[in-house]
């Protein structure tokens, strides 16, 4: 019926999901909505045989649904925007769409008491709505599904309800303006044209970060880490971290940095920093700020994951340790890994507890209009995906951005899920200092010429408010100042740079490897005895927990394999682990079917049959051993490997690994590999042990699922910054995979991981080869005579054990030494020049590989290594990795090794 049309416009199943649970419990619901149902009721009961409806009471329901349309639609109607007019949406909030009128204004409603203010006067629920819901903030949080959530929300932002200040907290709210604002004016002056991405314009942004510290810390966070992009970057070291100024200022000179003169470094507003800050509270705060790329948004999974290392390994409280996610208005909704990030939040894997989201909303993305750079309304519209509340501030009033990161802090800290706030101001300049904005925005830069800064805005409130005079600010100003040109004088005293590591505390006994070669591979076995004892828990299922038959099978062919000495691949890499955690390195894996495997091999996670409860026998190797943490990810590369890039970066100690469902696979997080894995220590000094396992190999599956790219990997190759290997039997992968926390320095680990020797019967390894040496860089053939041979085949990966095949199948191939490059880089140079010296150099030495010419190892081959005329067998050179159909692979792998043995003697 029309009278009821109201509902509408609100969120139908939300209000009768109120409705059903008012009818269980009248008092589990709010005392508005208890009303509003119980005169709903009453209609229902006295009205129900096509009696009229009195007028006040259809006008009740009326203001009720005015009442809801401020709260679902108010922020369409705020003064948010400090420089431009709001575009106009329809309907508005005027009585007349709500069947109300201006003849109503001075009527008492019962209505009222939904929003706090008991039997009032219509004007008077519409001026407090209006305070409330379209001033300069506006919310959205009427989605939300929980009821707890949306009462405690909105109770919190009634105007009544919100955080009040004393004068002491408005002068500090005066004195974080004052730094950002007369900190940027100041290297404007000084450094004319130079890049610095200024704040001007969401100032506000300093003293909002400032007050997360604050409020959180009174709320139990020890820490908070930081990822955000390079606007307002400077201002947020300074005046947040406390990176002293002269540093900052030294920095814009472009010195030296304080090394071999190797290191090449950053630009200044991609360093990250910490230190250890005292709040108000009196509490001990720790603060980091992730170093990032230009690639704007990429630093948000590696803050979550650094977050959540430190919450596993030593806060074990979601609530000690907030992430904070500084985005632009631009990149937030363009850039698709914020999604990603966004649908992690609260996933067992990767939930950290809450991320504080605050976007600088300066309404441009370089040169592009918010009406080119996106379809949805609002740029943080991603937010809701994950029914999160957001908030959206004017800029330019300081108390109200206060306001809102505390309600914001409060919300995080009580529901541990995310909080999204699009501080909406503008940008002064262009996108960096030297470009012209008006080239492209004529009008909105004049509009921004005219405006007063929110520094200038906030003095005069103040002056209006009594808690400063004119000459209060002036002098403010001028303190400040001397300690700049102070500053500025110092650093010109600084004759070189240098570039601190974001986390020395927790990498400190860690010494990153002087330029030059790796060390040789350590000791990394482990004795019999310990490895007989890890194998039988491995193995073991525990006897009251009923499992799937198959599980059993499983388990029962682990123990087979000992009592066989003839270890696949599976019990190899289940070893390493069980070795480490037993030595107390935490072992942490993720990828998109880790727990089982991809090919159905690992099956570290196993179920019981009746109720699906998770057991994980590599839990269970030791008394005091760390753990194994395994997760299925969601389906994303880009943010799951940024997320177990920082991860890493929080446990030195711990063995971190990111499998690809497939090797080719990783090229969905291709900027992670460039701007981070590849790159970090040579811009940033840092080390990072992430080992990525890329499974690789031609066994006819087509284009996409054959070849992990080493060659991408391998051009990326320089200064020992990453390891890559391709292991061909179960030992040599169980030490490389312990070698890489065995040594006194962390690389990043690249591994070409197998398909078909997951198993195959000739990839097996005895208990022995396990309990002795090391990683094998290389492997020579032990099967050939060196007198004999007059051609070695280099080789790398699976395609080995096909050449192996071959020659067993035609008996041929005396003369051909095959031998394993196990790692690709560091390339092993001296072991792969006393193999030329054992065959001589009068052999013929050729380099063997599955992938086409101009991919896999051969231009990286022929590029490193001289000393042996190398010449090459492959595929001819392709667009695409490998042949769809598998006829035509069979072809082409035969054709590689036709070519091999076409001048192989003949056993006798």
């Amino acid at each position: 019926m029309d009278d009821f049309s109201y509902l509408s416009n609100g969120d139908v199943n939300a209000i009768e999901a109120l409705y059903q649970q008012y009818r269980k419990d009248p008092q589990s619901v709010d005392e508005g909505w208890k009303k509003f149902f119980e005169g709903f009721e009453f209609a229902q009961a006295n009205y129900e045989d096509g009696g009229a409806i009195p007028e006040n009471v259809q006008k009740e329901f009326k203001v009720i649904n005015l009442i809801d349309g401020y709260r679902s639609r108010g922020h369409l109607f705020t003064l948010t925007n400090p420089v431009r007019q709001r575009r106009q949406y329809s309907p508005t909030l005027d009585l007349e769409n709500f069947g109300l009128s201006d003849a109503d204004l001075d009527t008492e409603f019962e209505a009222g008491e939904q929003v706090g203010i008991g039997k009032a006067k219509l004007r008077d629920i519409v001026e407090h709505l209006q305070m409330t819901y379209c001033q300069h903030i506006g919310i959205e949080y009427m989605y939300m599904r929980k009821p707890e959530h949306v009462e405690w929300m909105r109770n919190k932002i009634e105007i009544k309800n919100r955080p009040k200040f004393t004068t002491d907290e408005k002068k500090h709210f005066f004195k974080k303006i004052n730094q950002a604002t007369v900190f940027e004016q100041f290297l404007q002056k000084k450094f004319v044209g130079q890049k610095r991405f200024s704040v001007e314009g969401n100032e506000s942004l300093v003293a909002a970060i400032d007050d997360i510290v604050e409020t959180g810390s009174r709320m139990g966070a020890k820490e908070f880490v930081v990822g955000m992009a390079h606007r307002g970057r400077l201002n947020t070291l300074a005046h947040i971290f406390g990176k002293p100024y002269d540093q900052i200022f030294s920095e814009f000179e472009g010195k030296e940095y304080d090394d071999d003169g190797v290191f090449d470094g950053d630009v200044k507003y991609h360093l990250g920093y910490s230190t250890d800050v005292v709040a108000d509270s009196g509490e001990k705060v720790h603060l980091t700020l992730c170093p990032n790329p230009s690639h704007l948004e990429a630093v948000d999974p590696v803050v979550e994951g650094l977050v959540r290392s430190k919450i596993d390994e030593y806060l074990h409280d979601e609530k000690a340790i907030v992430p904070i996610l500084i985005h632009g208005d631009a990149a937030i909704s363009g850039q698709g890994v914020v999604y990603e990030v966004v649908q992690m939040a609260q996933l067992d894997g990767y939930r950290t507890g809450g991320t504080i989201h605050i976007v600088v909303n300066n309404q441009i993305g370089f040169t592009t209009n918010y009406l080119d750079g996106r379809s949805s309304t609002y740029c943080t519209d991603v937010g809701k995906v994950t029914l999160s509340p957001v908030f959206h501030v004017n800029a330019d009033d300081v108390e109200a951005v206060i306001q809102t990161v505390r309600i914001a802090m409060e919300f995080r800290q009580t529901f541990g899920r995310d909080v999204f706030i699009d501080l909406l101001g503008y940008r002064k300049y262009g996108h960096n200092e030297g470009d012209e904005p008006k080239f492209t925005q004529p009008q909105l830069y004049k509009a921004i010429a005219a405006h007063d800064t929110p520094r200038e805005i906030y003095l005069q409130q103040l002056i209006g408010e009594g808690v400063y005079t004119a000459e209060d600010g002036t002098k403010l100003r001028a303190v400040l100042e001397e300690e700049l040109n102070a500053k500025f004088d110092a650093s010109k005293e600084i004759s070189r740079a240098y570039v601190k590591h974001f986390l020395e505390e927790t990498w400190k006994g860690y010494q990153q490897l002087p330029h030059g070669e790796f060390d040789p591979s350590p000791k990394t076995g482990v004795p019999k005895k310990k490895l007989l004892e890890l194998a039988e828990r491995i193995a073991h299922l525990p006897e009251d927990k009923k499992f799937f038959r198959k599980t059993k099978k499983l388990m029962a062919d682990r123990e087979k394999m000992i009592a066989e000495d003839r270890l696949d691949w599976s019990m190899g890499e289940l070893l390493a682990y069980a070795s480490l955690l037993d030595e107390k390195h935490p072992v942490r894996i993720s990828g998109q079917d880790v727990e089982r495997g991809t090919f159905s091999h690992r099956h570290a996670v196993v179920k019981t049959e009746d109720t699906e409860e998770e057991f994980i026998s590599l839990n269970h190797v030791s008394d005091k051993q760390a753990q194994l943490t395994i997760y299925n990810s969601l389906l994303s590369e880009y943010a799951v490997l940024g997320f177990e890039y920082g991860y890493a970066f929080g446990v030195p100690n711990g063995l971190t690994i990111w499998e690809a469902q497939f090797g080719d696979f990783f090229n969905g997080a291709q900027i992670t590999i460039d701007q981070f894995i590849s790159a970090a220590e040579d811009k940033w000094r840092t080390m990072n042990g992430l080992v990525m396992l890329l499974p690789h190999g031609y066994e006819g599956m087509g284009s996409e699922h054959s070849s992990g790219r080493m060659e991408r990997f391998l051009q990326l190759c320089a200064e020992n910054n990453m390891c890559v290997a391709n292991c061909t039997n179960p030992a040599n992968f169980f030490h490389l995979l312990r070698r890489q926390v065995k040594r006194e320095y962390r690389k990043p680990l690249i591994v070409f991981t197998p398909k078909k020797l997951l198993r195959y019967p000739k990839a097996v390894s005895k208990l022995a080869d396990l309990t002795k040496g090391g990683f094998q860089e290389v492997i020579d053939d032990a099967s050939v005579n060196a007198k004999d041979v007059d051609t070695v085949a280099l080789c790398s990966g699976k395609i080995y054990y096909d050449i192996l095949e071959h020659k067993e199948k035609t008996g041929a191939g005396d003369n051909i030494a095959v031998v394993r490059l196990e790692q690709l880089y560091p390339l092993p140079e001296e072991q792969l020049d006393a193999l030329v010296k054992k065959y001589g150099e009068d052999c013929k030495y050729i380099w063997v590989q599955e992938e086409p010419e101009n991919m896999g190892a051969w231009s990286y081959m022929l590029r490193k290594y001289r000393k042996a005329n190398l010449d090459v067998i492959a595929r001819v050179s392709s667009g695409s990795p490998a042949a769809g159909s598998p006829v035509i692979h069979a072809q082409r792998q035969q054709a590689i090794l036709d070519r091999l043995f076409e001048n192989a003697k003949v056993k006798a």
